[in-house]
């Protein structure tokens, strides 16, 4: 593996990110240089191996694609990648000790969309929403560099939120692929059926439903806040991009509260200039604190 081999991997996962318009993007540019060309190829691994089952190339069979994935990711521990990604990634691992174990669960966090498009109760949902979002957030904190055993709390608790979020904004898309993301146990105790989901049909039981999951989603960004007050000056500071990407998710959430929020309407979303003036207020008060 050539330095040149590494520096071209780590164009391609930086062209990746930027081209994928994520929320996410716009707290990267306020990371240093060389722990942002970490957060891109973070960010690349994850877009790819989450591709291999929602957008596979045509004619693969996902379940292969993951296998491969998991055997680039065993190659790019051992110092050995052949992907872009994983060869990029192999030189941020290796600088920033990010535990293996963490890669292994996003892995199967995706797995389980290709054998679950249900979840009975709240805690099955919550492992996946564990595997595939707070993971990545655990993953940041080698990243982002706080040394708080505390910071662990925050990054799963923002994480589950993420993923709550980005649930309910997707409902509609979901169920278009015949996924029911909200627990069996919720649509039971609002008398919502999955047709009623299934069809896109907007009535009083799904309002309910919806807004009880909105709460909830709230209930994580409190328990990160909470763990985010309780860490140190450094920390916090630290942790930065952590806390604008919580600004941007909160206000997509309070935007699917608002009573002309159509549940399966077009995804809610901050415009451009929106996230970057969230972006930069976080970024300024961080700094007079």
């Amino acid at each position: 593996m050539t330095s040149l081999s590494v520096t071209n991997a780590q164009a391609y996962c930086t062209t990746l990110t930027k081209k994928s318009g994520s929320n996410f993007y716009y707290s990267f540019l306020f990371l240093p240089k060389k722990r942002r060309a970490a957060m891109y190829t973070v960010y690349a691994f994850c877009k790819e191996v989450d591709n291999a089952v929602d957008e596979p190339p045509a004619g693969s069979n996902p379940q292969e694609e993951l296998r491969r994935w998991r055997a680039e990711l065993d190659a790019a521990y051992r110092g050995t990648p052949t992907f872009p990604v994983t060869i990029s990634l192999a030189e941020h691992v290796k600088q920033l000790a990010i535990p293996q174990a963490y890669f292994d669960e996003l892995i199967k966090g995706v797995e389980m969309d290709l054998t679950a498009a249900r979840y009975d109760s709240f805690q099955d949902l919550s492992l996946y929403c564990y595997r595939v979002a707070s993971v990545v957030g655990l993953i940041c904190l080698h990243i982002f560099g706080p040394t708080s055993a505390r910071a662990q709390d925050y990054a799963v608790n923002l994480g589950m939120a993420f993923q709550l979020t980005n649930i309910l904004r997707d409902i509609g898309t979901d169920a278009a692929q015949g996924r029911i993301y909200l627990p069996q146990e919720d649509l039971h105790t609002f008398s919502c059926t999955e047709d009623t989901i299934l069809q896109r049909q907007e009535t009083d039981a799904t309002r309910k439903l919806f807004h009880f999951e909105i709460a909830r989603a709230h209930e994580y960004y409190a328990k990160a806040q909470a763990a985010f007050d309780a860490l140190p000056a450094s920390d916090r500071q630290a942790l930065t991009v952590a806390e604008i990407m919580r600004a941007v998710y909160v206000r997509i959430l309070r935007k699917l509260e608002e009573p002309r929020h159509r549940i399966y309407g077009p995804r809610a979303r901050l415009a451009t200039s929106r996230r970057l003036a969230v972006a930069a207020g976080v970024w300024f008060r961080s700094r007079s604190t």
